[in-house]
């Protein structure tokens, strides 16, 4: 399996090797069979830009759709979108968006068992207005409780949980994609954070289902899947109000998750320089200090892309997720 990505100018590749694909930015028609995740979030570098990352294989893919999710698989990996419209579950007793969550989720594992591919690899979630508080409680929350509730009803324990995001969008469905295989991954967790799914109960009724971050052996090479991370030590947010600060602090949890993936994984090592990085940045003033503090603590030549985007706690300014294939 291949990752890559390519501005909106660029040719698409033959369908016949394409497992999925994520749209950032301005949003477009998507016309064709592969599974493609809209994600209506402006790119902070060039607003009018659309981004395309494509993830490819190298075994010929079909492609499918099950109730509401389209997919594309090669028979050993698979990649799938989804997007449900919380008015669906408006006449549904409580949160809409809570039973749109539990739905979306469920719909994803009655595929993985259905395609025999059981082992949840990444998790992109797009939750509009996270921060929003309806029904007296956060949307994130409700999104929350809906994502447990499926991993329950589904006998998934929550400390086996993917690798996985969760940022706010303006406005539009819930969106969510996710890689998926055969092989279960290696699942790491950051010894300078409480395990998200461990988390007390302040930060709502049921914790967030990831892991910080998880190793996906495919065959040709091994891939390090990084979680969205932020600027928590412990299960507190710190350096609120600084963006700068909390770029740092997030730089520092990636580079411990680091060194547990370098302990785990005995091939070619991760370094900070070898990820591919997506930034999401909350206010778009920050752009200019976020990308200047990751340049100082990467490097001039370091691979990122910068989205506009809420966060998951309303105190934070940034969220940095990365991956990096490696050599067995």
């Amino acid at each position: 399996m291949q990752f890559y990505s390519s501005d909106s100018s660029s040719p698409s590749p033959a369908a016949a090797h394409v497992l999925g694909i994520s749209l950032l930015g301005q949003r477009s028609s998507h016309t064709q069979p592969w599974p493609a995740l809209q994600v209506l979030t402006p790119l902070l570098a060039n607003p009018a830009q659309q981004l395309q990352e494509y993830w490819h294989s190298s075994q010929a893919v079909r492609h499918g759709q099950f109730h509401d999710v389209r997919f594309g698989s090669d028979g050993h990996l698979l990649y799938g979108a989804i997007s449900l419209d919380e008015a669906l579950f408006a006449d549904n007793r409580g949160s809409a968006l809570q039973h749109a969550a539990e739905q979306a989720y469920r719909q994803l594992f009655s595929l993985l068992e259905a395609e025999d591919c059981r082992h949840l690899w990444r998790v992109w979630n797009y939750i509009p207005r996270i921060n929003a508080v309806e029904h007296g409680m956060e949307r994130y929350r409700q999104f929350n409780i809906g994502r447990h509730q499926a991993f329950a009803d589904f006998d998934r324990p929550v400390d086996s949980s993917p690798a996985a995001c969760a940022l706010g969008v303006a406005d539009g469905p819930l969106s969510i994609a996710f890689l998926a295989a055969r092989q279960a991954t290696q699942r790491i967790e950051n010894p300078r954070q409480v395990s998200a799914f461990a988390y007390p109960q302040q930060y709502g009724p049921r914790s967030p289902t990831f892991s910080r971050a998880a190793l996906a052996d495919n065959g040709d090479n091994v891939i390090l899947f990084i979680s969205g991370t932020a600027s928590i030590v412990g299960h507190r947010t710190v350096h609120p109000g600084d963006a700068a600060a909390q770029t740092r602090e997030t730089i520092a949890n990636i580079a411990v998750l680091l060194e547990q993936a370098n302990r785990q994984h005995q091939g070619q090592p991760y370094t900070l320089a070898t990820l591919d990085y997506r930034v999401y940045i909350r206010h778009a003033t920050d752009y200019p200090v976020v990308q200047q503090t990751l340049q100082q603590l990467i490097g001039p030549a370091m691979r990122v892309v910068f989205v506009q985007a809420d966060i998951c706690r309303d105190d934070l300014l940034v969220e940095i997720e990365a991956q990096a294939f490696a050599a067995r």
